[in-house]
């Protein structure tokens, strides 16, 4: 019996192959691109008069304690803390400085009452604009976890999971979610068209992968625009 190795190396073919050489990018306005950078971290906070005098609550005539902030307020300052991803004492303290560097006699929320606050303040629904979005479409799976997960990973059995879909829709330019409904597993992406163009505005474009290539698809997004 004879067995026949090869000599020849792996990237035997590598002359044949297209070499494509990396892009070469000259700046020549290095003075205005520097001056664009720093511009990009710079921090402008003004706030109007109307803001400053409805920053104080207004005195309630129902009983029960009086309010000693707004909502205005109060979403002023957990708007900062999401922007910057802050704690509720570190987004105290932003708050307390900014208004110090601004000169304004304002009381600045404590921590717990941003706390408190946030779980009943009514913060109005996101509106669509009035010009035309670019709508991205996709889904993806959610395992749906409960109390004892644990224990089939600590004894090392297992069980059936649960899952569902979350079909969204996000705006292109700015990567707001504008749309988002949620199915089980089992449902087809494309069904769920109508659901997510009953929440988003205007469309410019709609962009999705194969599974929305359907005529029910393209039916939808025309009726709809």
């Amino acid at each position: 019996m004879f067995l026949e190795v090869s000599t020849v190396p792996f990237k035997a073919s590598a002359a044949q192959h297209h070499y494509i050489p990396g892009q070469r990018h000259r700046v020549t306005n290095s003075a205005a691109d520097d001056a664009a950078l720093r511009q990009r971290g710079s921090l402008t906070v003004w706030f109007k008069d109307a803001a400053i005098t409805a920053w104080k609550a207004e005195p309630r005539t129902t009983p029960g304690g009086q309010p000693h902030y707004s909502a205005l307020a109060i979403t002023t300052a957990l708007t900062l803390r999401a922007m910057f991803r802050l704690t509720l004492r570190q987004t105290e303290g932003l708050i307390g400085s900014i208004l110090a560097l601004l000169g304004l006699n304002l009381a600045v929320p404590d921590h717990a009452t941003l706390s408190r606050r946030a779980e009943t303040l009514a913060l109005p629904p996101p509106q669509p604009g009035s010009s035309p979005v670019h709508l991205l479409v996709d889904s993806t799976g959610l395992k749906l976890c409960g109390s004892g997960e644990w224990l089939p990973e600590k004894h090392g059995t297992r069980t059936r999971r649960s899952w569902r879909k979350l079909h969204i829709g996000v705006d292109a330019d700015t990567g707001r979610i504008g749309a988002a409904t949620l199915s089980t597993s089992d449902v087809d992406d494309a069904s769920q068209v109508s659901a997510l163009l009953d929440q988003a505005g205007p469309l410019a474009s709609f962009t999705a992968d194969g599974a929305y290539d359907q005529d029910g698809v393209y039916g939808k997004v025309a009726k709809h625009s």
